[in-house]
């Protein structure tokens, strides 16, 4: 046990250099160009405007559950300052429950690509066990180096739990209006919070690509797979509570944006 917490530990102290190392090079690679952080900010000035993004509306056929999911997000706000808004979970059809988890954050531009974030986060499951758990959430939301959207978040729980979580998504442009969009995700937990199904370590990575055919940018069907794996701890959680270790799903959605 203290191995597997020195170890998570270690993973989370080279997860953060690695943020920062990451802003710099980004940071660098602008002022490169001959701007500066100054200037660019001051370009991209503008007033108040909003964001309403379900990123992923989409159903599960394939599935013993066969869920309804959601991720979706939302902001309003100016180049510098904006208020996040961020939604995810799913609901099953096939039996009753579900879980969910919504993030309220303020966001403030530190680099020209980059936000920090900072606010809550609200885990909730319902079904058979209900329960409900609050964080507080730190992390960063842009475009790393590639253009890739990269979402790396550090929670605190309401019981001094540390976890994190890193998530990354690239758009393939195949023509003007076919889209591929890879993703990845992987969760880490530095305890165990069995009743939440979580072991210390790295606890599931995810993984899914799904390809959409925009009819207008703001309104795309898209076709998918998406693959799930727990380790380590969590996975001995899952099978003590006979889930499976590892999934995987064809899913049909739509994106939609405002």
């Amino acid at each position: 046990m203290t191995k597997s917490v020195l170890c998570s530990a270690r993973g989370l102290i080279w997860f953060a250099a690695s943020l920062c190392a990451l802003m710099v090079g980004t940071s660098r690679s602008v002022e490169a160009q001959g701007l500066g952080l100054a200037d660019l900010r001051h370009m991209m000035d503008w007033g108040n405007a909003s964001l309403i993004l379900f990123d992923q509306l989409e159903y599960a056929p394939t599935t013993d559950d066969r869920p309804i999911s959601l991720d979706a997000i939302a902001w309003y706000g100016g180049a510098r300052n904006r208020l996040w808004l961020r939604a995810e979970g799913e609901q099953l059809t096939a039996t009753e429950g579900g879980e969910g988890e919504i993030q309220l954050s303020y966001g403030r531009l530190i680099t020209p690509f980059f936000d920090a974030l900072a606010g809550v986060r609200v885990d909730q499951t319902w079904g058979e066990k209900s329960a409900t758990r609050a964080h507080l959430a730190l992390g960063l939301a842009g475009l790393a180096p590639g253009r890739f959207e990269f979402s790396p978040s550090v929670f605190l729980s309401q019981d001094g739990d540390l976890s994190g979580r890193v998530e990354a998504e690239y758009q393939v442009l195949i023509t003007q209006q076919l889209i591929a969009a890879p993703e990845v995700g992987v969760d880490v937990a530095l305890q165990d919070v069995p009743e939440w199904g979580v072991g210390s370590g790295i606890g599931e990575a995810e993984a899914g690509l799904r390809l959409r055919y925009e009819f207008r940018r703001e309104f795309a069907p898209y076709l998918g797979y998406s693959w799930s794996r727990r380790f380590g701890e969590t996975a001995r959680l899952a099978r003590e509570h006979g889930e499976s270790v590892t999934e995987g799903a064809l899913v049909a959605g739509i994106r939609i944006w405002r």
